[in-house]
């Protein structure tokens, strides 16, 4: 039988731009904190995302439109990886019987 090891309390956000973690979710923050911290990414992703499609291509460079893309990207990568972390915290714990 192979010992289980704790869970780790901090789980590293998904990198694309190093080969080692940076950024570190807190495993055991309060889920209100956490909460906080999707509802602050999601909506600022939104509110980019909403200002890009209501702007005319002519308005926006090549570079720009890439940069704005990108900016989305990590925000709503952020927000999947705080989800990812609820759900092991809600779905990795045994049902009380």
């Amino acid at each position: 039988m192979t010992p289980q090891l704790p869970p780790r309390r901090f789980t590293p956000c998904t990198e694309t731009a190093t080969d080692y973690p940076v950024l570190l979710i807190d495993s055991d923050a309060p889920l209100l904190d956490l909460h906080a911290c999707l509802r602050e990414r999601l909506n600022a992703a939104l509110e980019h995302l909403n200002l890009i499609a209501c702007s005319s291509l002519p308005d926006f460079a090549e570079r720009d439109l890439n940069n704005a893309a990108n900016t989305a990207r990590i925000l709503v990568q952020d927000v999947s990886d705080v989800f990812r972390v609820i759900e092991h915290r809600g779905f990795d714990k045994p049902d009380a019987a």
